[in-house]
């Protein structure tokens, strides 16, 4: 597997690297070569996140209706 393919640790280290990622970019002093296999993990961080980031949406959402089912339960 490579470092474009592997998966960071969890959301935090993957916006970590996200953000080194976009700083070296701008800062314009990689390769051709290099810019296009930033950009490439960039890509593949940036999906990794946007899936975390539903994944708890989803959890609170589940928690949220767990929660309001149980208190409009018990306000009967």
């Amino acid at each position: 597997m490579s470092k474009q393919e592997k998966s960071p640790e969890n959301f935090e280290s993957a916006l970590l690297e996200l953000e080194a990622i976009v700083a070296k970019m701008e800062a314009g002093q990689l390769t051709l070569e290099d810019s296009l296999a930033a950009y490439k993990r960039g890509a593949f961080l940036l999906q990794y996140c946007q899936s975390a980031l539903k994944d708890a949406e989803q959890q609170v959402e589940i928690l949220e209706g767990d929660t309001l089912k149980n208190w409009i339960s018990d306000d009967k």
